[in-house]
């Protein structure tokens, strides 16, 4: 569960902006969003395909309804919770409307929910749909979206498998007594008489082991059957029977077998997953009863020691399960616990539902840490950058703090139009008016070492010339080989000990420093390596832009040079008039006159024409 708080204000209207800069940060995720007031107390639960774009529809300055703008007026607080899909934001918005009763909610009146399908417990299991759960034993899939799904699927395995629909009590005593007797439905072949003996348990136990396969999801072999049923009834010329089929199987393909927030087959349960970044840990709590996701907390935790998943579980378990007052005994983690908690075990799923949920606790977890490293950059640029700067001075071991770092990197095809491109980062931010690009003048053919060279001497020669500060870092696009070359420019400019340099491997981001043997390899979580992987990517972006617009460039040249009588005047009021080729080809006889003369005109059509 995400927390986004704001604090009493004198001003409503700061308040509203505060919770606008806010939202920006919120996922573009299917979700449920609750509202809460000055006393900490849920008003409004609702769904959203994306909680983004929902959520922020609340504070726009046109609201229609008057009751809506009396809700917004009270919200303080936001919480939400990321799920796999809206039809599970349907269902959790559902499990906690009837549990909190917000007050700007519609009120359910009864204890009506979603519909189920049941395979009773029973000789020879009867299949049907339901809302009323019943602890006998029976098996329960769904739920469902709509009584048209239901409706349709449950009569999509009475025509493919003959189950019985009667109440009957077929016990084996009964049926050899001959106490029942035949119904329409066998007359009709929809039912092969098990009342009488006339089907076994172990075939019919072969359709509901099929129909359990179908509840499940595992519905292409009966996809497949019916496609080969549509197709005769099309052959024979039956098309509105081969329209009803199609119908089903369009029916069957929007029918989703499992929810991740609703499962029949957990009752109660806890799910506890961890997070790490390199100062913080984040613990997602999940509390499960009767089924349902009924509370969700995302907890951040600051490390001191790099302390385990375990130790930190150990600190903060205890006081959510007496916060949310849970009783659960099963408690789901994804590693390992190496402690105990009195009246409770822990358990790691491998698959199934129980699995599900560990992903849904783990990917609330990852969101809730994006969310926090965004909120900071938005509202506290500052001290997101200082904390930045900071990691890589340690994980880069620099004396000062990296304020000014520069990334270099090379482009160029089998030699040709060879480019390198230098990117500058100030205060952890890019720079884009300190970039640079430099055409390769002084190596021939693909020589990537000579290149780097060349560039990295050239920028620091007239930064020198021109008494500019030199960064704290410089970065290197490529491993061992290119810092060397960038290491013997910087030892004939007489910079090599003023300036700290690595080299980036793309393969396994390896960072080489000079003198060094072996890389070395940082965490690839940490927030340094990010930045450092975002420079080699602007890097490379920016030196391939300007790559492609050297190449069009001088395939442009090359064909307007091959017309005789054009020379490079000539060549240059073209371009400027026309732009591209293709607007000179298209440029009528009296526009290329205005620009060339009548004599050029006649030589530039006939070689176009």
């Amino acid at each position: 569960m995400f927390r986004i708080f704001v604090s009493n204000r004198t001003s409503k209207l700061s308040q509203f902006e505060e919770i606008k800069a806010k939202i920006k940060v919120l996922p573009n995720k299917p979700g449920v969003y609750q509202y809460f007031d000055a006393s900490d107390k849920i008003i409004y639960v609702g769904k959203a395909k994306n909680l983004k774009k929902r959520v922020a529809s609340y504070f726009n300055k046109n609201l229609d309804s008057g009751k809506t703008r009396i809700l917004v007026r009270q919200i303080v607080e936001i919480k939400y919770i990321v799920v796999d899909t809206e039809f599970d934001a349907l269902l959790l918005e559902n499990n906690l409307i009837k549990k909190y009763q917000p007050k700007y909610n519609i009120q359910l009146k009864d204890d009506k929910t979603y519909p189920w399908i049941c395979i009773k417990k029973e000789p020879f299991p009867r299949v049907f749909s339901t809302r009323r759960m019943i602890k006998d034993g029976s098996k329960y899939y769904g739920p469902y979206p709509s009584v048209k799904v239901i409706n349709t699927l449950v009569s999509l395995i009475r025509e493919i498998y003959p189950l019985r629909t009667c109440a009957l009590d077929l016990s084996s005593k009964k049926i050899e007594e001959g106490k029942h007797k035949v119904c329409l439905e066998y007359h009709l072949g929809n039912c092969k008489g098990p009342c009488i003996g006339e089907d076994t348990i172990e075939s019919y136990g072969e359709y509901i082991s099929n129909i359990e396969h179908i509840l499940k999801g595992n519905l292409g072999a009966v996809i497949r059957s019916l496609k080969v049923i549509m197709q005769e009834y099309a052959k024979n010329l039956k098309f509105e029977d081969a329209q009803n089929v199609k119908a089903k199987i369009e029916t069957i393909e929007k029918y989703k077998a499992k929810s991740t927030v609703v499962s029949p087959t957990i009752h109660q349960v806890d799910v506890v997953t961890v997070v790490h970044d390199e100062k913080r840990a984040y613990v997602n709590y999940l509390v499960i009863n009767n089924g349902a996701v009924i509370h969700g907390f995302t907890a951040e935790v600051k490390k001191k020691l790099n302390e385990s998943s375990s130790s930190i579980v150990s600190f903060v378990l205890p006081e959510l399960r007496e916060r949310y007052q849970s009783l659960s005994k099963e408690i789901i983690v994804e590693e390992k616990m190496d402690f105990e908690i009195e009246g409770a075990s822990f358990f790691i799923p491998q698959r199934g539902d129980k699995k599900a949920l560990v992903d849904l606790s783990a990917r609330n977890a990852k969101f809730f840490r994006l969310e926090k490293v965004k909120q900071e950059k938005l509202i506290h640029p500052e001290r997101y950058a200082e904390r930045i700067m900071e990691q890589i001075r340690v994980d880069f071991r620099l004396q000062d703090k990296p304020v000014h770092i520069e990334c270099f990197d090379n482009s160029n095809i089998q030699g040709e139009h060879a480019v390198s491109a230098c990117v500058v980062f100030k205060n952890a931010k890019p720079s884009k008016r300190d970039y640079r690009n430099f055409n390769i003048k002084t190596v021939v053919g693909p020589d990537d070492f000579a290149s780097m060279e060349e560039a990295v001497y050239r920028r620091y020669k007239r930064m020198l010339d021109e008494n500019q500060p030199l960064p704290q870092l410089i970065v290197i696009d490529g491993g061992k080989g290119q810092l060397s070359s960038s290491l013997k420019a910087l030892d004939d400019l007489g910079i090599r000990g003023k300036v700290a340099i690595v080299g980036i491997a793309k393969r396994l981001e390896e960072i080489f420093f000079p003198g060094d043997t072996l890389p070395i390899y940082i965490d690839k979580r940490s927030e340094s390596l990010k930045l450092i992987q975002h420079m080699r990517n602007e890097a490379h972006r920016f030196g391939i832009t300007h790559h492609r617009n050297k190449r069009s460039k001088a395939a442009l040249t090359s064909e307007l040079t091959q017309i005789k009588g054009v020379g490079r005047k000539t060549h240059e009021d073209l371009m400027k008039a026309f732009k591209t080729v293709n607007g000179i080809q298209k440029a009528t006889e009296e526009e290329l006159i205005k620009v060339v003369g009548k004599a050029r005109t006649r030589v530039i059509r006939t070689y176009f024409s």
